[in-house]
């Protein structure tokens, strides 16, 4: 299943004073998956756009905290 958010174990040091934390994550933006903007893309309208911050539903990606997940 594809999606934005991605997860990465990093490096936890044996010395690390800190407790580690096992599982990081990122979140990507969809336009690095859209390689060119095809024609006739769906669009919101203009007060919803504004709300949302993009005029295209396909470039919209909205905000999910980690607690939500």
């Amino acid at each position: 299943m594809f999606t934005n958010r991605k997860y990465y174990e990093p490096y936890v040091s044996p010395f690390d004073p800190c407790p580690p934390i096992r599982v990081k994550s990122y979140s990507t933006p969809p336009n690095l998956y859209l390689g060119f903007q095809p024609p006739g893309l769906e669009q919101f309208s203009a007060q919803e756009a504004l709300y949302k911050g993009t005029l295209w539903k396909a470039l919209y990606d909205p905000y999910q905290s980690k607690r939500e997940e």
